[in-house]
């Protein structure tokens, strides 16, 4: 019977984190999604020394509850919302949830790629190894949700914690909020593969504050001009707020919440197929 012969003491041996990568590499691996979270493993060893910039995104949302729904809502009482009465604060916080996972988004999914597109040249790397120009797509959108998932879960907390919910239907917020953020973070991408330099996310502030400002973020729909009411309802921070807002107060209806799913799953659809393609035409040409 043969014996293995040990290796000589001064053998370099591999670590077993680069064995595992170099399987990985080298093993045919299924579709574009399965490869996508290498690039998400990847951002999370690279932002485990910088988890104070994930962690202060939270606090915005939360500061905007505190001063706005508790301040002003000392003032203002009670509205009216789905044939009820129900306090400002808990009208307001189901639309920070859905804002913050707007904006951790989608700016996330801008300035962040944008960087590396243009800048860092991260994805020209990334594209020697078997990865596709879809993968990077889908991970990088992956990985803008999982900020924004962990911001969602957070705000629900304090939410519980100050008893502004009025429904069972709150537990499927959070992942109706993790679709908001997917929508977000798709079209975030699509959008940062067309600027071409810094100014260009004056563009984005200027699509992103209106959409936080006017869409029943802080006001029912029924005090805009009737003309204006038909521009909010198309807006896709409306469909979010009007989703988690619904299931906060327990006034879900199966044809107006499946046209909210259906809007934002669209948009997710979209935003992944023109980043994936843009992404493809920039790094590939």
């Amino acid at each position: 019977m043969t014996q293995t012969r040990p290796a000589p003491a001064n053998t370099p041996v591999a670590p077993s984190g680069h064995r595992r990568n170099l399987l990985l590499r080298a093993l045919p691996l299924p579709p574009i999604t399965s490869r996508a979270f290498l690039l998400v493993e990847r951002n999370f060893i690279v932002y485990r020394r910088a988890w104070v910039l994930i962690v202060s995104g939270f606090f915005e949302p939360v500061f905007y509850l505190f001063s706005i729904g508790i301040g002003i809502g000392a003032l203002v009482g009670h509205v009216r919302y789905a044939h009820q009465a129900i306090g400002y604060t808990s009208f307001v916080a189901p639309a920070m949830l859905a804002s913050s996972a707007m904006n951790g988004a989608v700016y996330d999914s801008t300035s962040n790629v944008f960087f590396k597109l243009r800048y860092a040249k991260t994805y020209d790397a990334i594209l020697s190894t078997p990865l596709a120009a879809g993968d990077v797509a889908v991970g990088e959108i992956v990985w803008a949700q999982i900020r924004g998932l962990l911001y969602s879960a957070t705000f629900l907390v304090v939410m519980l914690a100050m008893g502004l919910v009025h429904s069972w239907w709150v537990a499927l917020a959070l992942p109706a909020s993790v679709l908001v953020g997917l929508a977000f973070g798709a079209v975030g991408m699509a959008a940062a593969s067309f600027m071409r330099t810094w100014q260009d996310f004056e563009f984005i502030q200027l699509l992103v504050l209106p959409m936080f400002l006017f869409s029943t973020t802080f006001y029912p729909l029924y005090v805009y001009p009737h003309w204006l009411q038909y521009v909010i309802r198309g807006t896709p921070l409306y469909q979010s707020v009007a989703l988690l807002r619904d299931l906060a107060v327990g006034n879900v209806h199966p044809i107006s919440t499946l046209l909210h799913l259906v809007y934002l799953a669209a948009m997710t659809t979209v935003g992944v197929a023109v980043a994936s393609r843009r992404l493809e035409r920039l790094l590939l040409k």
